[in-house]
């Protein structure tokens, strides 16, 4: 088999010994449904010179069997599937590649998490808005979420207040935001979103190690 179609499928053979990769970057765009993050995320992917993986956790939840749960049993489970995400997130960034998340962090435990995970100097924050009337005009065209789904993320999506960079897609198309984001990336900020905002929300004693990768904790 030609070396091409091995390296297609993994087969290469990585020299014994080789010092392991440095940890890729986590571009992390945070917002409402329907704000317009997936479709930033695939611009990103044409955009970014680097080669680059777009892990939305709508793929993570498409994973799932499809049987009736109990809502208790279902919040178990949409739980360890967002707890899941964060830890493969961290796992191919520890690898040494760059990653492109899409996330909803309308929930405070969902950030504490991914600050303990992540190395926070390796993570370029994201916030990505909206105005309200044009994420309920998005609701509508697109059919496939529960009405005033945005509107009830709204207020706690954006709550931790801190970002390296902030995109508005009220009026701006995804190719520009990607852009915009790439042009960042050079001059990102020390410290970063994430350095700030881990010993608030996430406290001196993380159970991380010097990698940024916590030890598994319960939540």
């Amino acid at each position: 088999m030609p070396e091409s179609s091995r390296a297609q499928l993994g087969e290469l053979d990585l020299t014994e010994g080789a010092a392991p990769p440095p940890r890729g970057l986590i571009i992390f765009l945070n917002g409402t449904s329907s704000s317009g993050k997936s479709s930033i995320a695939e611009a990103l992917l044409g955009t970014l010179d680097e080669t680059c993986f777009h892990m939305p956790v709508d793929s993570f939840h498409a994973m799932r069997s499809r049987r009736e749960l109990s809502p208790d049993d279902l919040r178990s489970v949409l739980h360890r599937t967002w707890r899941g995400f964060h830890r493969a997130v961290a796992g191919m960034a520890e690898g040494g590649n760059t990653v492109v998340v899409d996330h909803v962090l309308s929930q405070p435990w969902r950030l504490r998490d991914c600050l303990g995970l992540f190395a926070p100097r390796d993570v370029v924050f994201v916030g990505v808005r909206c105005s309200l009337p044009e994420l309920e005009r998005r609701e509508r065209a697109r059919g496939d979420r529960p009405t005033g789904l945005a509107a009830g993320q709204m207020e706690n999506v954006h709550a931790h207040g801190v970002y390296d960079i902030e995109c508005d897609t009220t009026t701006t198309g995804p190719m520009e935001c990607a852009q915009q984001i790439k042009d960042f990336l050079p001059r990102r900020p020390t410290p970063t979103a994430f350095e700030r905002l881990r010993p608030i929300h996430h406290g001196s004693g993380s159970q991380g190690d010097k990698t940024g990768v916590a030890r598994p904790t319960r939540t």
